[in-house]
C-alpha cells in the first residue's frame, strides 16, 4: 500500500476522473463546509490556501458548492513551468507592457490599482489554479480566480440571489498548502433577504444535506464564539445526519470577539458538546485587516500569537488556530480515505460489472460488413416469429405474471367472454307473444289451419339465429387485438437496435392479420347462414310437439286444479264463517270446519278433475290434429253437453262467426282489421295461447341446439383461420416479404438514441476502470 500522503492526491485524481464523465453521484470521501452566514467559513478556507479568492459580500455569496482541491507541490516540481498568462498578469492586462517598454502603451486604470495597491502580490510561477470546466488554463492572479468564481456562478445560478447544486471545481497548486479536498457549501440562512427566494432556508438545507448526508463525507461545522453554541445551525444540522458525532469537526471561530471575562475553553475541551475528532478555535482576519490589506501569512502569526498570549487558551494553544486545522484537515481526510478504500474498490466492480451487463444489452458494436447482413437479419426475423409463436403457446420466458396475456389471453375470450355473451342472449329476445300470434296468422293464408303452421316456426326461430352472431363477430375481433398486441411486444433486446427492421417485422405481421381477419369473419357469417338456411326438426336433441303440447297442457291443467281448490276453499271458509254469525258459536274452531268440508267434498272434485282433464285432452286433439263430424255438426251458437261454446265457434283471428255474418251482411270488408287497430292488441283465445306457447317452446329448445353448435364451432373457426394459420405462416411471410439484399442497408440502420446510449455506457465503464486502477495502483 502507497503512504498516507498519496491518498488525498487519489482521491482528487478519482475527482477529475469522475468530474470528467459528468459523475456526481459517486461519493467520494471529502471536507464539506458548512456553517451559517458570516460565520468565518470564508475566511478559514482562504487562511487554509493562503490567499484571497474567495467572493465576498452582503447575503448570499457562495450560491454555488465549491470543490477546492489543495495539492501540495515541491518547489522544483516538474508541474512548475513559465506560462505566457504569468508574464502579461505580471505586466498587464491581456499581455499590455507598461508605457515606454513594448511599444509604449499607457497601462489601464486597474493596472495602476493593481501596482499601487499595498497588499498586491505579484503572481508566481509555483502557485496557481485551474478550473475544471476550463481545462489547460492556468490563472496565476488569484483574484482573477475569484472573478472566475463570480461569473461562473452567475452563469449558472443567475445574477440573482438564486442557489444551484452544480459544483465549481477549482484546483489549487502550491508549495505552502497541504493536501486537503474541501466543498465550501451556501451559508445557513433563516430568513430572506432582499433578492432572495421565499423558501430559500429549505434550498440551502437541502443542499447541504445532499452532501454532509453522505457516510463518506466528514463535517466540518463552524460556528462563531460570540454566538451560543446551542443556537449554532451547523452543528445542529450535522447532528440530524450524525447523531454520535463520529465524522463532525467542531470550529470556533472568532474567539477574539467573545465579551470580556468569557472563554470557549469547555466548548474547546468538548466538556459541552462531546465531538470524536474534536473542536478546533481559530481566529479569523477581521474586516478591518481586510481593509488593511493584511496579508493571510501576517494573520496567522498574530493568530498564533493570540493563542499562545491568551491566559485561558495558552493550555490548549498546540491544538487551537488555522495551521493546526489544516494538519488537523489533512490528516482526519487521509484517515478516513484510507478507511474508505476497501468500500471504494468493491463499489467500483459493482458498478463495472452492472456496466458491461448493460452495455452487453445494447447488442454486438462490432462492424456490420455485407456478408453478415443477410445471416442477421434473418437471425433477428427468426427469433421474432419465435417470439410470437412461443407467446400463443405460452412456452415464452417473457410471460407476464400480472395480467393474461398470449395464448391464454385468446382461451379466456373463447370461454368466458365468448361463452357469456352466447348464454346472455334471450332465445325469445325482442319476441312478444303478439309478434308469435302474428307470424302464425300470416303463415296459414287466407284459411284457417287444421294444425299449428310449421312455417310460423321456421319465420320465427331464423332471427333468433342471426341474434347469435354479433357475439361471434366480436370474438373474431377480439382475438384479432390480441394476436396484434403479441406482435407488438414479441420484440427482443437486440431487435432494439435496428427500429426500422422491428417497425417492418411489425408491419408484416400485422398486414398477414388484416388478411386473415376477413376471411375468418366471412366464415363465421357462413356458419351462422348455414344454420338459418335449414331447420333441422328431426334433431335428436330437440323437443317434440306433441311432447311441447302435453306439458303445456298438462301445467295448464294442474293451474286450473290449484285455481278450483283454491276458490273451494274460499267459499267453504265463507259459509263456515256465515254459519257461525248465524248461530253465534264464535268459540268454533276455524281449523275444524273447512278441513272436515276438504276432505268431504275430496271424491267429487277428484271426479270432476279428472273429466275436466279428460275434455280438456279431447278438446287438444280436435284443435291441433284433425275435428270429429259430428262435432262438426254443432251449429254457430251451439254448446255441447256440459254448455260451453264449440271450439270452431271462434276462429284464428279472434273474432266469432257470428261476427263474421254480421260482417258479412254490413259488407264492411276492413272492419276486421280497423278493429284490431283499435283495439290495439285484442285477447288471445284459448287456442291462440296453446299455439303460441308451443311455438315459444320449441324456439327456445332449437335456439338452445344452435347456441351450443355455436360456441364449440366459432372458437375452432377462429383457431383454424386465424390463429394457426398466422403461426405456420409467418416466418415464410418475413423471409418473402424482407430478405433481400436491397433492404438490408435500410433494415440494419441503427436506433440514435440506442447508440448514444451505448456510447454513454463506453464511457461509463471506462472511466469506472480507470478509477478502479486508480486505486489499485495505492492498495
Amino acid at each position: 500500500m502507497a503512504s498516507l500522503e498519496d491518498l488525498i492526491p487519489t482521491v482528487n485524481k478519482l475527482q477529475d476522473v469522475m468530474y470528467d464523465a459528468g459523475i456526481d453521484t459517486f461519493d467520494l470521501p471529502i471536507l464539506a463546509v458548512v456553517g451559517s452566514q458570516s460565520s468565518g467559513k470564508s475566511s478559514i478556507l482562504e487562511t487554509l490556501v493562503g490567499k484571497d479568492f474567495l467572493p465576498r459580500g452582503t447575503g448570499i455569496v457562495t450560491r454555488r458548492p465549491l470543490v477546492l482541491q489543495l495539492n501540495n507541490i515541491a518547489p522544483d516540481s516538474p508541474l512548475i513551468k513559465e506560462d505566457p498568462s504569468l508574464s502579461a498578469s505580471v505586466n498587464g492586462k491581456d499581455g499590455q507592457s507598461e508605457a515606454g517598454e513594448n511599444g509604449g502603451h499607457e497601462l489601464t486604470l486597474e493596472d495602476h490599482l493593481r501596482k499601487n495597491t499595498n497588499s498586491y502580490q505579484a503572481p508566481t510561477a509555483d502557485e496557481w489554479g485551474e478550473f475544471l470546466h476550463l481545462p489547460g488554463r492556468r490563472f496565476y492572479d488569484f483574484r482573477e480566480i475569484r472573478k472566475e468564481i463570480e461569473n461562473e456562478t452567475a452563469r449558472i445560478a443567475g445574477k440573482n440571489k438564486g442557489i444551484s447544486k452544480v459544483p465549481i471545481n477549482l484546483k489549487v497548486y502550491s508549495p505552502r498548502v497541504l493536501n486537503l479536498t474541501l466543498v465550501d457549501l451556501p451559508g445557513i440562512t433563516k430568513v430572506p433577504i432582499g433578492e432572495q427566494p421565499p423558501d430559500i432556508e429549505k434550498q440551502i438545507k437541502n443542499l447541504i444535506l445532499e452532501y454532509v448526508a453522505t457516510p463518506s463525507c466528514i463535517i466540518l461545522a463552524v460556528s462563531p464564539a460570540n454566538v451560543d453554541l446551542v443556537n449554532s445551525e451547523s452543528l445542529k444540522l450535522a447532528r440530524e445526519v450524525d447523531p454520535l458525532g463520529k465524522r463532525t469537526i467542531g470550529v470556533i471561530t472568532k474567539l477574539d470577539l467573545m465579551d470580556s471575562g468569557t472563554n470557549a475553553l469547555d466548548i474547546l475541551s468538548g466538556k459541552l458538546y462531546p465531538l470524536k475528532l474534536g473542536f478546533v478555535g481559530v481566529v479569523n482576519r477581521s474586516q478591518q485587516d481586510i481593509q488593511l490589506n493584511k496579508s493571510v501569512e501576517e494573520a496567522l502569526d498574530n493568530e498564533e500569537e493570540y493563542f499562545n498570549r491568551h491566559p485561558v487558551y495558552r493550555t490548549i494553544s498546540n491544538r487551537c488556530g488555522t495551521r493546526y486545522l489544516a494538519k488537523l484537515l489533512n490528516r482526519t481526510l487521509m484517515t478516513h480515505i484510507r478507511d474508505k478504500l476497501p468500500d471504494i474498490k468493491a463499489r467500483l466492480n459493482t458498478l463495472i460489472g452492472q456496466t458491461e451487463q448493460e452495455l452487453a444489452s445494447f447488442g454486438d458494436t462490432g462492424l456490420i460488413t455485407n456478408e453478415n447482413r443477410a445471416g442477421l437479419v434473418l437471425q433477428l426475423m427468426n427469433k421474432y416469429a419465435t417470439n410470437f409463436i412461443s407467446s400463443i403457446d405460452g412456452t415464452s420466458s417473457d410471460i407476464s405474471t400480472r395480467e393474461l396475456c398470449g395464448g391464454a389471453r385468446v382461451y379466456y375470450i373463447y370461454n368466458s367472454i365468448f361463452g357469456n355473451s352466447l348464454k346472455a342472449i334471450s332465445p325469445t329476445a325482442n319476441l312478444t307473444i303478439y309478434d308469435i300470434r302474428t307470424a302464425i296468422r300470416n303463415s296459414t293464408g287466407p284459411r284457417p289451419s287444421l294444425f299449428v303452421p310449421e312455417l310460423a316456426f321456421d319465420l320465427l326461430v331464423k332471427p333468433q339465429i342471426k341474434l347469435l352472431l354479433d357475439p361471434s363477430q366480436r370474438c373474431v375481433e377480439l382475438v384479432y387485438e390480441e394476436l396484434m398486441k403479441i406482435c407488438h411486444n414479441c420484440g427482443t433486446p437486440e431487435l432494439a437496435r435496428y427500429p426500422k427492421l422491428q417497425s417492418m417485422l411489425i408491419e408484416v405481421v400485422s398486414e398477414l392479420l388484416r388478411e386473415r381477419l376477413g376471411p375468418t369473419r366471412s366464415y363465421v357469417e357462413s356458419l351462422i347462414d348455414i344454420h338459418t338456411s335449414y331447420i333441422n326438426t328431426n334433431h335428436p336433441n330437440f323437443l317434440s310437439a306433441t311432447e311441447a303440447m302435453s306439458d303445456i297442457v298438462a301445467g295448464r291443467k294442474k293451474n286450473e286444479v290449484l285455481k278450483t281448490q283454491k276458490m273451494q276453499q274460499e267459499k267453504r271458509a265463507a259459509q263456515q264463517q256465515k254459519k257461525a254469525e248465524k248461530e253465534g258459536e264464535s268459540s268454533l274452531s276455524p281449523s275444524t270446519s273447512p278441513r272436515i268440508g276438504y276432505e268431504s267434498s275430496g271424491e267429487s272434485g277428484s271426479e270432476d278433475d279428472d273429466l275436466e282433464m279428460k275434455n280438456s285432452k279431447d278438446s287438444f286433439l280436435k284443435y291441433f290434429f284433425g275435428k270429429d263430424q259430428k262435432d262438426q255438426t254443432f251449429g254457430v251458437g251451439e254448446h255441447d253437453k256440459a254448455g260451453r261454446s264449440h271450439p270452431l265457434e271462434t276462429d284464428i283471428s279472434g273474432q266469432t262467426l257470428a261476427d263474421m255474418r254480421n260482417l258479412q251482411l254490413t259488407g264492411d270488408l276492413n272492419t276486421i282489421e280497423k278493429a284490431e287497430i283499435e283495439d290495439n292488441e285484442p285477447a288471445l283465445t284459448e287456442r291462440e295461447e296453446l299455439e303460441c306457447e308451443l311455438i315459444r317452446r320449441l324456439i327456445v329448445s332449437y335456439f338452445s341446439i344452435v347456441r351450443e353448435m355455436i360456441q364449440d364451432q366459432i372458437p375452432k373457426a377462429v383457431m383454424c383461420l386465424l390463429v394457426n394459420f398466422s403461426m405456420d405462416i409467418i416466418q415464410n411471410r418475413l423471409v418473402t416479404k424482407l430478405y433481400k439484399e436491397s433492404l438490408f442497408e435500410e433494415l440494419l440502420m441503427e436506433d440514435q438514441t440506442l447508440a448514444q446510449d451505448r456510447e454513454k455506457c463506453v464511457k461509463l465503464l471506462d472511466t469506472y476502470k480507470k478509477a478502479s486502477n486508480i486505486i489499485g495502483g495505492i492498495l
